[in-house]
């Protein structure tokens, strides 16, 4: 689904961010981004989705990542900002999970049937005709993720899904992420939620991939987080 091979991105010319960047997620895997602040995890995503100039190849289901793709390589992946109110813009949750798919091109009774189908799947039909302004964090956070899905697309980027919710919303956040069979690839500081949702860890550091394999494996490095600036998760500590 997604392919880096040989990748390097730079914000100015001669100074890489991250150099030398291969791996491939396969369809339906769900693979974990993790790192130090500045380590390059957004950079990263933001060429996924056509954001950044780079060199090297990468491809999105076997499209690569140029100008002429964009489109079509932007209805595969949807993309989950940190900051939910960057993602909710319109009066209310049933609007907003309605704009991609309009803005598509799909007819509004078409829009309407994926919008009522997204939000019964999440469980959140009571938010239908709430005002965006006067949700809680969490129920936010689980309809930026509705507007998402509306998108039906194949892949899924999330940053920081689960940062600045409390403990139940947090879990209901995982929860949900766990239940999507979408390719999945997610940044975050959050190392058990990593731990409860992908199977497989990227770890950027140096400028390239410090570690990339089982998740298991990758969190219970002491010597390997420390040394890029990251703790165990808490389970293990």
């Amino acid at each position: 689904m997604i392919c880096f091979e040989n990748v390097s991105i730079a914000y100015e010319k001669g100074s890489p961010v991250l150099s030398g960047l291969s791996f491939t997620i396969e369809n339906a895997e769900a693979v974990g981004l993790i790192g130090a602040n500045g380590s390059g995890k957004t950079t990263l995503m933001r060429v996924l989705l056509g954001l950044m100039p780079y060199e090297g190849t990468v491809t999105v289901d076997g499209l690569p990542v140029r100008k002429e793709n964009l489109r079509e390589i932007r209805k595969k992946i949807g993309l989950v900002l940190q900051n939910s109110d960057s993602q909710m813009f319109m009066p209310t949750v049933y609007e907003d999970i309605m704009f991609a798919p309009l803005n598509y091109g799909m007819s509004r009774e078409e829009a309407e049937k994926r919008t009522d189908d997204v939000l019964e799947k999440l469980g959140l039909t009571e938010l239908k005709h709430r005002h965006n302004h006067k949700i809680s964090g969490g129920e936010k956070r689980m309809a930026a993720i509705a507007t998402v899905l509306a998108m039906d697309p194949e892949a899924m980027i999330m940053d920081e899904p689960t940062s600045a919710l409390d403990p139940y919303n947090r879990r209901v956040v995982i929860n949900t992420i766990r239940s999507l069979p979408n390719t999945k690839l997610i940044a975050s500081h959050d190392l058990d939620m990593i731990l409860d949702t992908c199977d497989r860890v990227i770890l950027l550091g140096g400028g390239g991939i410090a570690a990339d394999g089982p998740a298991e494996k990758v969190l219970q490095d002491r010597e390997l987080l420390e040394t890029n600036r990251l703790e165990l998760p808490l389970r293990y500590q």
